[in-house]
């Protein structure tokens, strides 16, 4: 298989939900590029002029445009103003069989992304039309409302956020619980700024950082004077709230005195300051979250059965990143883009996933679930000084390669071969690395021949153009 035949596999379908039209008087071509950007899993249309390429963009349109420069009625650079005056955020770029500096200038100077001469070569297309569409998926992304900063495409995470969106419009309380890292306060705000009192403020807080009295102070407020250092009188967040939303994170790690007074505030809605000798009332819609089993700590004692009937009228279980396999690509992604705002320097260029980090990604356990995610991208943008990241670049250890259910022992022989395998995957890994893909480098680093070295990779797939 050549490294086309990878490129193209390795992105079918990466374009999802990108509309793409292309634009050229040359049917040839026109019927070329429809055909090779299809591939990518985008939605492709076509048209022969400028003229015909504003009827076909309609009202809502396209995400990225590929347009000739010469053309008759209306020319690509015409096109190029028209485009970017109506639809501002559409990319475009330029194709041309008549280079020149002045006119690639002209149209970097009018809006568009990027100028390629005739001919090109079908793979620098696809690259670059493939960057640019998952620079539109990942500005989607981050303009979504509320709910969608939550990525959600695997079914299990897609039941739980419509169960969000009906609860976010009742007043109910709302237990979410879930293992650290799933996303419980992000949850948290979706349903509030969901709810009717999304304009009211959203106060939340971790009670397991705050001691009791520190936790009392923080909710229910105190006057001035009530204890050392209060040189001021103070509203609880209960109080702040103003009718909306007050969320409790970490809430299984509350004192156990502290719980019969919440207990009450839920039961009255009223709240009495420490040092004041009066109540007042309040109203809030409360959330609370746990990564603890609430049920088996009110078996225990160590939690109120009563307060948990308050606090669970509603409860939403987060699943673990294991148990929604099909977000974790989406979220690599998103996460990928975020990191390189932060971490790159401003206009380099956004490295991409290699097969072998996705595949890499796929067999891990996440123990740490989304934030261990989050933390691993960071990471591998940080140390990949090439444009593809590798499995090694995310510095996921060998948690990845062996299987957490102790009812699916490997025998001697067949760990054996996993950590074999994970030693010539790192060592492969390492020699390209350091190479930058030179195969011939690579293996004479390693006291390999160049047959030899190629074998190996053939037998763990390993791609040569994801270290280049």
């Amino acid at each position: 298989m050549n490294s086309d035949t990878v490129l193209e596999k390795k992105s079918d379908q990466d374009l999802a939900g990108v509309s793409i039209l292309v634009v050229d008087d040359e049917a040839d071509i026109r019927q070329g590029l429809q055909f090779l950007l299809t591939k990518l899993g985008a939605e492709v249309r076509s048209a022969g002029d400028g003229i015909e390429a504003l009827d076909a963009i309609g009202p809502e349109g396209v995400d990225i445009v590929l347009t000739d420069l010469m053309m008759p009625n209306m020319s690509g650079s015409d096109l190029l103003l028209a485009v970017k005056e109506r639809w501002p955020l559409t990319t475009v770029i330029v194709l041309t069989g008549f280079g020149t500096i002045q006119s690639a200038v002209s149209c970097i100077q009018a809006g568009a992304a990027h100028f390629m001469t005739k001919p090109f070569d079908n793979s620098e297309v696809r690259r670059l039309v493939s960057r640019l569409g998952r620079s539109v998926l990942a500005a989607r992304a981050k303009s979504r409302p509320a709910v969608g900063s939550i990525i959600a495409e695997d079914p299990a995470m897609l039941e739980v956020l419509e169960l969000v969106h009906r609860a976010a419009k009742t007043k109910v309380p709302v237990l979410i619980e879930g293992a650290s890292g799933t996303g419980k306060e992000l949850v948290a705000k979706a349903l509030h700024d969901l709810s009717h009192e999304k304009d009211r403020p959203f106060m939340a807080v971790n009670t397991a950082a705050l001691s009791e009295s520190l936790l009392e102070s923080e909710l229910f407020g105190h006057t001035r004077g009530a204890f050392t250092g209060a040189d001021r009188s103070k509203e609880g967040l209960f109080a702040q709230a103003k009718g909306g939303t007050v969320f409790l994170d970490e809430i299984s790690s509350m004192p156990s005195a502290f719980q019969s007074k919440l207990l009450r505030v839920l039961q009255e809605h009223m709240v009495r300051p420490v040092g004041a000798s009066e109540e007042r009332a309040v109203q809030f819609r409360l959330i609370a979250a746990s990564n603890q089993d609430l049920d088996a700590m009110t078996r225990t004692g160590a939690f109120r059965e009563d307060l948990l009937y308050r606090l669970a009228v509603l409860r939403i279980v987060l699943p673990p990143l294991t148990e929604r396999p099909g977000d974790i690509e989406p979220l690599a992604r998103f996460f990928l883009q975020e990191c390189a705002a932060d971490c790159l320097e401003p206009g380099a260029a956004i490295p991409e996933l290699s097969t072998d980090a996705l595949a890499a990604m796929r067999s891990h356990r996440w123990p740490g679930n989304v934030r261990e995610l989050q933390n691993a991208i960071q990471r591998a943008v940080i140390v990949c000084r090439g444009s593809r990241i590798s499995a090694i670049h995310l510095g996921l250890g060998n948690r990845s390669q062996l299987s957490q259910n102790s009812a699916e022992e490997l025998s001697y022989q067949a760990e054996k071969q996993v950590v074999i395998e994970r030693f010539q995957r790192e060592f492969v890994n390492r020699a390209l690395e350091t190479s930058d893909g030179n195969i011939s480098l690579a293996a004479t680093q390693c006291g390999l021949t160049r047959a030899a070295f190629q074998r190996i990779m053939r037998q763990l797939k390993i791609d040569r153009h994801d270290f280049a």
